[in-house]
């Protein structure tokens, strides 16, 4: 049994609220970020712990990401300095929960998941990220250290478009929007595997192209499990009415729900694409073995009437005309290479050859 499910197996029972880490088990340091910003500057630091954090500032935006969720004891000590609901902290925690919008206590609880692809394996890396919106601070809770979100923190520094005008609802649908911008990433490295192995049909079935579309199959599964949650928990940023999301964030909401339904809509057609992919790839097969077995059957129904022929003087009688003959061997030779040819004659009139 993996260890992540022992730790699942652990859970099971608590009381709701239980902060217990479901998931792959990770021994490395968590690592703290603070990023306050105004229009007129930002200020960042590394928090020690959880009391150092900045709390929201009465003007501007308190953006504070942690790296690790798998020290639950430090969980804690973060929910009790925001003062977090315990349901939100065993969501962090839980690595296996599926996306999606919570609203706790004036806090605004958000289930991602962010997805990069990885060349070298050629997989799809599923990692569990976590939003918390309270007022003009989010918090924002990642499995390891490494995102997608350097060109947000890029935008910050240089103060390149309205992030720094705007409030804490802006960046998180910034943060939002990088995570779908890398599913599109994530789609095309998968597409053009897709497209590789539909090249390789045109040559002829490859041994291992089972193999590759399995394993292609695997990560359209992990791709799917992680983005079609998605489409429910964006829809409903964009229906209810949070009291946390400005009117004017609203509008790049509605603008990220279509984008997660693209998403969606290309995931389905490489799916289908995979499928048709495995089709050809046993229709080709199937054609290669259907003409191995003709040629077999022609040779084979060919040398039916010369084995008959080979089997009748093969016979040990002694009053058979022909064995005393000056030509019958010959003759018989003639008649073998005579009935070949007029097989194969007929074979190729019915199109068979």
């Amino acid at each position: 049994m993996p260890k992540s499910s022992h730790r699942r197996l652990a859970a099971a029972g608590l009381p709701p609220g239980s902060v217990v880490h479901v998931g792959v088990e990770r021994t490395a340091a968590v690592g703290i970020t603070a990023m306050c910003y105004d229009a007129d500057g930002v200020r960042e630091s590394r928090p020690a712990g959880p009391d150092q954090c900045p709390a929201t500032a009465p003007r501007g935006v308190t953006w504070i990401n942690v790296d690790g969720v798998h020290d639950t004891a430090l969980i804690e000590r973060i929910g009790r300095r925001f003062d977090l609901h315990p349901l939100v902290m065993e969501d962090i925690v839980n690595t296996t929960q599926r996306p999606k919008i919570e609203t706790y206590d004036g806090a605004l609880f958000v289930v991602t998941k962010m997805l990069t692809w990885d060349a070298a394996a050629a997989r799809v890396h599923c990692e569990h990220v976590s939003f918390v919106l309270l007022g003009g601070c989010l918090l924002s809770f990642q499995e390891v250290s490494g995102d997608v979100f350097d060109t947000i923190r890029q935008r910050i520094r240089s103060g390149k478009g309205r992030i720094r005008a705007a409030g804490a609802d802006y960046l998180l649908y910034a943060l939002l929007d990088a995570l779908v911008d890398y599913y599109f990433v994530v789609l095309e490295a998968i597409g053009d595997q897709i497209e590789d192995l539909q090249d390789m049909q045109t040559a002829g079935p490859a041994p291992d192209t089972p193999r590759r579309i399995g394993h292609l199959k695997r990560q359209m599964v992990t791709l799917r499990r992680a983005i079609w949650p998605m489409r429910e928990a964006m829809g409903a940023l964009t229906r209810d009415e949070q009291a946390l999301i400005e009117a004017d964030t609203r509008v790049y909401l509605r603008d990220l729900y279509d984008h997660t339904i693209q998403v969606i809509e290309t995931a389905e057609t490489y799916r289908d694409g995979l499928s048709g992919t495995l089709d050809i790839y046993l229709s080709s097969v199937s054609n290669r073995m259907n003409e191995v077995m003709k040629v077999l059957t022609i040779i084979a129904t060919i040398f039916i009437p010369l084995t008959f022929i080979a089997g009748i003087y093969g016979m040990n009688f002694e009053r058979m005309p022909e064995l005393k003959w000056y030509y019958g061997y010959p003759a018989a030779m003639a008649v073998m290479l005579v009935i070949a040819v007029l097989m194969l004659v007929y074979f190729r009139r019915k199109r068979w050859l």
